[in-house]
C-alpha cells in the first residue's frame, strides 16, 4: 500500500503499507459464432483514437515508444482484447492464456492445450502456442498455494508466456517449503528471489489520482469517481480506511466517509462524499490535465497501463499478470493485477487506466519511481459489483455500429445498464441471447447488439 500518514497512525497501520511520517472465465461453452471472422469492433467501441495527448506522451516516455507506436499500440490492444475474449469462449477448458507483444502490441498470442485449436487461433489473426497446462488448471494449483502462503512467499501468479506458476520468495527455501506443504509439483513452478526490503506492501497514501486524507492524518489517492443512487463518491483501496473513517479532500476540506472496506482478502473500498463534492469522469493526468474515463473494459496481459497518484503523479507501464495473489504482513489479497508501473507512498488507492478504460486502484508494490518497481492494482469491476456502484463516465457513444434496424426486435430482456458483467455471462436483449466476451460495466450506448467487441450473439 502506498499511503502517507502521520507517525501517530503508524503504529496501527505501518504493516499495511508505505508510510510517510509527518504528512498531514475458463471453461465456457463453445458459442455458435465464428471467432475467426474479422470484427474490427473494439476500436469503434473503445475509441483509442480519442486518447488524450498527455496519455500518449506518458506512454512514449515510460515505454520508449515513438508517437506512431503509442497510437498504434492502443488500437492493437483494443482489438487484441476482443479477439482473445472470443477465442477464450471458443477454446473453453483448453484455453491457456493470451498476451500481446511488440512495441506497438501488434502480436497477439493465444495458448491452448489442444493442437487442433491452432488453426482457429491463426484464422482469428493471432499466433497459436500449444502448451501442456490450461489456465484454469494452473489457477487451481495457485489457489492451493494462496491458502498456505506467508509473507516469505509474497507473490504468486500464473505466467501464460511460460505456462508455469511463479512464486516469489524473500528467504531461500521459502518457496520450496510452500510447495512441500501443499503437495505441489515443483515442475509447475518457477521460483524468483526477491529481497525482503523489496517485498510488496500496500500502497497508502473527486478526480482520480487526487489526494485525500483519512481522519485528518493518513493520505491516499482517489481511484475512480462513482455514484450510488443519488450519492456521489469514489472507489479506492480498502487498506486506506475502515467503515466510518472520515476523509477530507486534497484541499483539506471535509469530504465524506468510508461506506465499505475489505482488506485483506481483497483491497477494495468506496467513500461517499458530502454535497460539497461532485463526481467527475476524469483521472488526473500528466501536468494535472484531465484524462476522460469512458468505461471499464479489462485489457489483456501485455497491454499498456498508466497510473495516477497523489505522490508521483502520472506513470505508465504494462500489465504483467492478472489474478495475482500477494501476501502482505496483514494477510493475503487475491485477484490483483501485477504491473511494471512504479508507485510510492501516498499513491495507494489511485487510478490505473488503459486508454480511456478504467482498470483498477493501486494496492501495493515494491521499488520506487526513481529506480523502478512493481505494483499491483485491485481491479475496478469487482468493486463496482460488490458495492452496487456506477462508474462516472463520459463520451459513452460507442461510435459507428450496426445498431438496431427498422425490422429488428424491440429492445428488452435481461441486459441492464449499470450491471457489471464478467466474461462468460449471458443475457438477452432485443429478443436474442448474448455472451459477454470482456468484463465491463454496462452503460447506455453499449447495448449487446451494437458492441460485438463486448458481446457475442449466440
Amino acid at each position: 500500500m502506498l499511503k502517507r500518514h502521520a507517525r501517530a497512525a503508524c503504529t496501527a497501520l505501518a504493516a499495511a503499507g508505505l508510510l510517510l511520517a509527518g504528512t498531514t472465465a475458463a471453461g465456457a461453452a463453445t458459442p455458435t459464432g465464428d471467432p475467426a471472422a474479422p470484427q474490427k469492433s473494439a476500436t469503434a467501441t473503445l475509441r483509442p483514437g480519442d486518447t488524450p495527448a498527455e496519455l500518449l506522451t506518458a506512454l512514449r516516455r515510460d515505454l520508449g515508444l515513438t508517437p506512431a507506436q503509442a497510437r498504434d499500440r492502443l488500437t492493437h490492444e483494443a482489438e487484441a482484447g476482443a479477439t482473445a475474449a472470443r477465442l477464450r469462449a471458443r477454446l473453453g477448458a483448453a484455453f491457456a492464456g493470451a498476451w500481446v507483444d511488440g512495441a506497438d502490441s501488434a502480436t497477439l498470442t493465444v495458448a491452448t492445450t489442444r493442437a487442433a485449436d491452432a488453426a482457429a487461433i491463426r484464422a482469428a489473426g493471432a499466433e497459436a502456442k500449444v502448451v501442456s497446462r490450461s489456465l484454469a488448471g494452473l489457477d487451481a494449483v495457485k489457489a492451493g498455494l494462496d491458502r498456505a502462503a506467508t509473507a516469505e512467499t509474497p507473490v504468486r501468479y500464473v505466467d501464460p508466456r511460460t505456462n508455469t506458476l511463479v512464486v516469489e520468495e524473500t528467504r531461500p527455501g521459502a518457496a520450496a517449503g510452500l510447495l512441500a506443504a501443499t503437495g505441489t509439483d515443483p515442475a509447475l513452478v518457477t521460483v524468483v528471489r526477491t529481497a525482503a526490503e523489496r517485498a510488496p506492501r500496500p500502497l497508502y497514501d473527486l478526480r482520480g489520482g487526487d489526494a485525500y486524507y483519512m481522519n485528518g492524518q493518513g493520505r491516499c489517492s482517489v481511484g475512480f469517481p462513482v455514484t450510488k443512487g443519488t450519492a456521489q463518491g469514489f472507489a479506492t483501496a480498502g487498506h486506506c480506511g475502515r467503515v466510518g473513517t472520515t476523509t477530507s479532500g486534497f484541499n483539506q476540506v471535509a469530504q465524506g466517509s468510508f461506506q465499505a472496506s475489505v482488506f485483506p482478502g481483497n483491497d477494495m473500498a468506496w467513500v461517499a462524499a458530502n454535497t460539497s463534492w461532485t463526481a467527475t469522469p476524469y483521472v488526473k493526468g500528466s501536468g494535472g490535465a484531465n484524462v476522460q474515463v469512458t468505461g471499464s473494459v479489462l485489457q489483456p496481459v501485455g497491454s499498456s497501463v498508466c497510473r495516477s497518484g497523489s505522490t508521483t503523479g502520472w506513470h505508465c507501464g504494462t500489465v504483467q499478470q492478472q489474478n495475482t495473489s500477494v501476501t502482505y504482513p496483514e494477510g493475503t489479497i487475491s485477484g490483483v493485477t501485477r504491473t511494471t508501473v512504479c508507485a510510492e507512498p501516498g499513491d495507494s488507492g489511485g487510478s490505473y487506466i488503459s486508454g480511456s478504460q478504467a482498470q483498477g486502484v493501486t494496492s501495493g508494490g515494491s521499488g520506487d519511481c526513481t529506480s523502478g518497481g512493481t505494483t499491483f492494482f485491485q481491479p475496478l469491476n469487482p468493486i463496482l459489483s460488490a458495492y452496487g456502484l456506477t462508474l462516472k463516465v463520459t463520451g459513452s457513444d460507442p461510435g459507428p455500429g450496426p445498431g438496431p434496424g427498422p425490422e429488428d426486435p424491440q429492445p428488452g430482456g435481461t441486459w441492464k445498464a449499470g450491471t457489471v458483467y464478467a466474461a462468460g455471462d449471458t443475457v438477452t436483449y432485443g429478443g436474442a441471447a448474448y455472451r459477454c466476451l470482456q468484463g465491463h460495466q454496462a452503460q447506455t450506448g453499449w447495448e449487446p447488439s451494437v458492441v460485438p467487441a463486448l458481446w457475442q450473439k449466440l
